[in-house]
């Protein structure tokens, strides 16, 4: 390479450089902004208060790899959720099927308007289909229409299936399924039912 051309690929390498430099400002600027809009305009009203939106280690992560972990952090990660996964000392995983399936089909609580008393529904159809005969049901997640019938009700899967409802991030750190029993979202006997609503043989799921 004679000198010219090294001179060329010398200042193209620069500008890169200082473009990279520039853009990476630019984005912490604007994170900056933003954080500073959040924590101007997130008031405490009734049960919702602004802690909500300050993220943890988890959360934070996701959102700076857009839900493409690295594989040592996705690992550190998932056994952080882990450890912190609580499954009831009865060894009982299955409730009441029927409970579970209104647990499923409401969508209310934990915002400012619902008392603090009130349970939280599970609001499952946002997200799954789960009953053959409901014709309103969300696609963000999987279905779950016959997974009892599928893959049995065995204890380990009724271990599986609870785990996944208390903490679904101990699978998948960045899922989109909410850590219902972590964030004390749900109770120990309402997890119970909406396993019983998945794996019951009787249960609208697996008809």
């Amino acid at each position: 390479m004679n000198k010219k051309s090294i001179i060329g690929a010398t200042l193209a390498l620069s500008m890169a450089l200082l473009a990279n430099a520039s853009w990476a400002v630019e984005v912490v600027t604007l994170e900056a902004k933003a954080a500073a809009i959040i924590k101007r305009d997130f008031r405490d009203k009734g049960i919702a208060k602004a802690d909500r939106v300050i993220q943890d280690e988890l959360q934070a992560s996701c959102s700076k790899y857009l839900d493409n972990l690295p594989a040592k952090l996705n690992d550190k990660i998932k056994a952080q959720q882990e450890a912190v996964m609580k499954y009831p000392a009865d060894g009982v995983y299955m409730g009441d099927w029927k409970a579970g399936e209104k647990l499923a089909q409401s969508g209310r609580g934990m915002t400012w308007s619902d008392k603090a008393e009130e349970q939280p529904g599970g609001n499952c159809y946002n997200c799954h289909r789960l009953s053959s005969k409901e014709i309103a049901y969300g696609t963000i997640g999987p279905s779950l229409l016959h997974i009892g019938k599928d893959r049995g009700n065995t204890v380990e899967i009724q271990k599986y299936i609870y785990g996944r409802i208390y903490n679904a991030k101990a699978y998948n750190p960045c899922a989109n399924m909410p850590r219902f029993g972590h964030m004390g979202i749900l109770g120990e006997v309402q997890i119970k039912d909406l396993v019983a609503l998945l794996l019951d043989p009787e249960s609208p799921v697996n008809k």
